[in-house]
């Protein structure tokens, strides 16, 4: 991560020119004084400069959250209050590929008349394929379900996710991805799906996984999504009934043919 830093003052600067013209110095004496103000420069910040990027990573995603801060404020500016605001950032971590999605669709739908926007966070495990193809398809699936009607949003969702699930193990079947050639193989690869659909009155979440949405009201954080967790009282008795079991290794885990999972739900 990039942290603030600053540039010297007037100050310090004439102060370190006077430390470099003394006379009769002994030369060990002005390099060692010259270091420790180049070291006390770096601790003067200005609460007005930019974080300035360490490295490539850094400054690929200054540029992403930039580009992003950009067209948030112009997007909400040009419509006023009809899109909620929003932001998003996404950090990769020590993993050597980005197997996280994030999906943001202002006004994807529009349902008597109202607008509606999709919100969703995918949190892959395995491979990225899992978690692009949620991104790219999960919100176009959820507008076919609702532009067909007759569903409440219970059943929508429902059966938004089946579908999605479905033609991503129709992919999977025939897939070349690169994770075919590694073990295990794209079979134990998969995502987390939490998707938030706004509308003008009301928010409509569906979770899939561990991943969480959190409404902040007053300064209070209120749940709007409950993990899928092995440990969890529900969730232990439907594995248990088809024919699975759970091991207690750092955390809870759901064991199975391909491995082991810290959530007993995903795509």
């Amino acid at each position: 991560m990039a942290e603030l830093c600053g540039i010297v003052d007037d100050t310090a600067a004439k102060i370190n020119n006077k430390s470099t013209t003394v006379k009769g110095c002994d030369p060990i004496s002005l390099v060692a004084k010259r270091k420790r103000m180049e070291r006390r420069r770096f601790k003067i910040m200005s609460a007005g400069m930019a974080a300035q990027p360490e490295n490539r990573k850094c400054q690929k995603l200054d540029k992403v959250c930039l580009e992003r801060e950009y067209s948030f404020r112009s997007y909400s500016t040009n419509t006023a209050c009809d899109v909620p605001e929003y932001g998003v950032i996404s950090v990769c971590g020590r993993r050597r590929e980005m197997e996280d999605a994030v999906a943001i669709h202002p006004e994807f739908c529009h349902k008597d008349s109202k607008k509606l926007h999709f919100f969703g966070v995918y949190d892959g495990h395995g491979c990225s394929h899992v978690a692009k193809t949620c991104k790219d398809r999960l919100h176009q699936i959820v507008k076919e379900e609702i532009e067909q009607g007759g569903l409440e949003w219970k059943e929508t969702l429902e059966k938004s996710f089946s579908r999605l699930d479905k033609e991503v193990l129709d992919w999977s079947a025939g897939s070349c991805c690169k994770c075919m050639f590694q073990l295990p193989k794209c079979d134990a690869a998969g995502s987390t799906a939490v998707v938030s659909i706004v509308t003008p009155e009301k928010i409509i979440t569906a979770n899939c996984g561990d991943s969480r949405a959190v409404l902040c009201r007053g300064g209070k954080a209120i749940p709007l999504s409950f993990d899928h967790k092995p440990d969890r009282h529900d969730e232990r008795l439907r594995i248990e009934a088809a024919g699975g079991h759970i091991i207690y290794w750092d955390v809870p885990r759901v064991v199975g043919d391909l491995g082991v999972l810290a959530m007993s739900r995903a795509i």
